[in-house]
């Protein structure tokens, strides 16, 4: 092969069904979010959290943007469709969040979480409303005093324990794991587009 060429990786999903996985899109040249020196009026941790959910954006956007309304709602191999992972981080942030400034669920937020499955909207309606969820908690998060991180915390029916810091941490987590979920299913959609069909 030659050199500078773009590799494809093949991947077996099962025995009947061999794709190529599409090479890493150009990334930008500027480094991830928490390499670039920025947000430093935060304390560490604080500031972990806002890159990790910066960096959710910006990877959604290169992996997802591509995608047109089908492919957003589509199902490959039985994963979960990358429209449900964006609105199901947009939910989820705001719940989380929401525990974490010492209040309770409402009717609205579980209504939404009963509807994240729906194969419903358009590709812009979904990225529009992920991208809204995900600034949201940036600013909710900014907005939550870093001297409270330790103070106790209860989530759900059952008032699991669990601190200030706790939440916050595990909108990062949570996060990166449903991004990457999505991108994955992306590139299984974006390659399957590429295939003949039979």
């Amino acid at each position: 092969m030659r050199r500078g060429r773009r590799r494809r990786r093949q991947v077996a999903l099962d025995k009947k069904v061999m794709i190529q996985i599409p090479p890493i899109a150009q990334t930008k040249s500027q480094p991830e979010p928490w390499l670039r020196g920025t947000l430093t009026e935060f304390p560490a941790g604080q500031r972990a959290i806002l890159h990790a959910l910066e960096m959710a954006r910006e990877d959604t956007v290169q992996w997802c943007e591509p995608l047109v309304a089908e492919e957003m709602h589509a199902r490959p191999f039985g994963l979960a469709p990358v429209a449900f992972q964006l609105r199901h981080i947009a939910g989820s942030l705001d719940r989380l969040l929401t525990y974490a400034e010492g209040k309770s669920l409402d009717a609205a937020q579980l209504k939404t979480l009963a509807e994240e499955m729906l194969p419903v909207g358009s590709k812009e309606e979904i990225l529009a409303e992920f991208d809204a969820g995900v600034r949201d908690a940036e600013r909710r998060v900014c907005a939550i005093d870093f001297a409270t991180w330790a103070e106790p915390r209860e989530v759900g029916r059952r008032k699991l324990p669990t601190t200030v810091a706790g939440l916050l941490i595990h909108c990062a987590e949570h996060t990166q794991r449903h991004v990457g979920q999505a991108i994955t299913t992306a590139k299984v959609v974006l390659a399957l587009r590429e295939q003949p069909s039979a």
